[in-house]
């Protein structure tokens, strides 16, 4: 099983991305985990469409469609997706309406908030299965800063407890 891994961030200090880092550490496929920040793609407008579409953009559909799963934590900035994550989606969905190929997803986010990106979340859940995301599980992480260590990972026991039984269910239905 191939998994595509990756934080909807491009901050150097994403904790989408250590939330994602982390639960990789449950899987013991080949993972390909990327960074946002390698596909440098200009904004996008049909203006610069019709000039045609950035390599980058292709090789980021291409990515998603060498994989079989899909791991992935949303940032929530301004309680919808970042800039960043909207860019490469809104380049990708031009070339391939259904972007995530009905690819099976875990989707996160997390926050410093007691919210843990549930907005970001709640739009991504009714959002991104118009785009080919067969998501099959999600998980929110609330107050980042007090519930994850950087090296420990996710350190309250009640949210641990239900992280490890969505990818347990994710593993399942995914046969990873």
């Amino acid at each position: 099983m191939k998994i595509l891994a990756f934080a909807g961030s491009t901050s150097s200090t994403s904790i989408n991305r250590e939330l994602v880092k982390f639960v990789l550490k449950s899987f013991q496929d080949e993972i390909n985990l990327i960074d946002l920040n390698d596909f440098d793609i200009p904004v996008f407008s049909v203006d610069r469409e019709k000039k045609g579409f950035p390599d980058e953009a292709h090789r980021f559909l291409k990515v998603i469609e060498e994989c079989d799963v899909i791991i992935c934590s949303l940032a929530e900035h301004n309680r919808s997706y970042s800039a960043a994550f909207k860019n490469v989606f809104d380049w990708a969905s031009r070339i391939n309406v259904k972007v995530f190929q009905n690819k099976p997803m875990l989707l996160m986010s997390t926050s410093p908030g007691s919210y843990g990106g549930g907005n970001v979340m709640n739009t991504a859940k009714t959002f991104l299965p118009n785009f080919g995301a067969d998501i099959k599980e999600t998980f929110s992480l609330s107050k980042f800063y007090e519930n994850f260590d950087l090296e420990s990972g996710v350190i309250n026991p009640e949210m641990l407890k239900d992280l490890n039984q969505k990818i347990g269910s994710f593993k399942n239905q995914t046969k990873s």
